[in-house]
């Protein structure tokens, strides 16, 4: 009996134990990589948590992950569990979103949930993932959004569209760009040659071509808060965004806060967003508008260089890291450069 108790102690200890690491590792973030050919995941420290196995693989969403095996997609969890099989074609935004991912198969598009059951087959030539509870569609020639149930909310009246974010999407009718909420009403006037999706507030919109018109930001309202001043301008992340003076050629970028006050000097020859802080930059020489033998540092809010050595093209830190090519060799580096992952066999 004694025997029989401790057994039982035993076996229920080794369930709790493998439960707990279960949470702890659904709770992880885990980062894809490659190496020779192959694809698999590390956490945050760099340890290889899910050896590379994988055709592709993409980073998780929602609990899970899109991997691709036999050239065909499939989603695994945290474990490496292939929860829903690879038998999905090339997807267009097949994460999870809201939690449905939108996929392709037989050249059909449908919305799965994370049992991998079909929920909407939606009748269109494209679908695209779910945002802020709505999808857009392209059906025929025009775009139009469906709510989670599959019901048409906005008709197919427009020429272009994309994700709601923030509660605005922005989409093209008779060649100008305005944004509508969830119900399809128009909340800002169609006006624009070229706007982006509302992040932080703001949007980033232009008045005029690509050669000679300025942009601005404009506020959920429509109102203009940041005067069209700009040579092209970029969306706000950690409260910055990226601006540009001069045309594409010779133009150079800095950043500015939402007030429309430069904080960081355009001096750079290539920018990109801010994400954790730093933000990816290079002064390489441009050569007819592209960067020659472009090399690519790391920069705080201030303007200061953080991450000095030059990587071989541009990468947004994501939760605490960067995926990295220094002299064409895959790396993970943290926010201090140091590299806590490379494909590099150790010397």
């Amino acid at each position: 009996m004694k025997s029989t108790l401790i057994k039982i102690k035993t076996a229920l200890i080794i369930l709790v134990a493998l439960a707990y690491q279960s949470a702890v590792m659904a709770q992880e973030t885990l980062y894809p990589f490659s190496d020779k050919g192959k694809y698999g995941y590390i956490n945050k420290s760099g340890k290889v948590v899910l050896p590379a196995q994988f055709e592709f693989a993409e980073k998780f969403y929602e609990g899970l992950a899109v991997v691709k095996q036999g050239g065909k997609r499939g989603f695994i969890d945290a474990t490496g569990k292939m929860v829903i099989p690879a038998q999905f074609d090339q997807k267009t935004d097949g994460y999870f979103s809201d939690g449905l991912a939108c996929v392709k198969q037989a050249g059909k598009y449908s919305y799965i949930d994370k049992t991998g059951k079909v929920v909407i087959t939606p009748k269109c030539e494209h679908a695209y993932k779910f945002s802020e509870g709505m999808a857009r569609l392209q059906i025929g020639l025009k775009f139009a959004y469906i709510d989670k149930t599959g019901t048409v909310v906005v008709k197919p009246e427009y020429d272009g569209g994309w994700d709601f974010k923030e509660g605005l999407a922005r989409v093209k009718k008779n060649g100008k760009w305005g944004f509508i909420d969830k119900t399809g009403k128009v909340v800002i006037d169609f006006k624009y040659d070229e706007t982006f999706e509302f992040s932080e507030g703001l949007a980033n919109v232009r008045m005029g071509d690509d050669k000679s018109g300025k942009w601005g930001y404009v506020d959920k309202t429509g109102k203009v808060v940041i005067d069209m001043q700009f040579d092209r301008a970029f969306t706000f992340s950690d409260g910055l965004a990226c601006i540009r003076i001069g045309d594409y050629k010779n133009g150079k970028f800095g950043y500015i806060d939402k007030t429309g006050k430069v904080v960081v000097n355009p001096v750079y020859t290539g920018a990109y967003f801010f994400n954790d802080g730093l933000a990816c930059i290079s002064t390489s020489p441009l050569v007819n508008g592209n960067l020659k033998d472009a090399k690519w540092q790391y920069i705080d809010k201030t303007g200061k260089a953080v991450i000095t050595r030059g990587a071989d093209y541009y990468a947004d830190f994501y939760k605490g890291l960067a995926y990295v090519s220094y002299a064409g060799v895959l790396s993970y580096i943290d926010k201090t450069g140091k590299v806590v992952w490379s494909a590099a066999p150790a010397k």
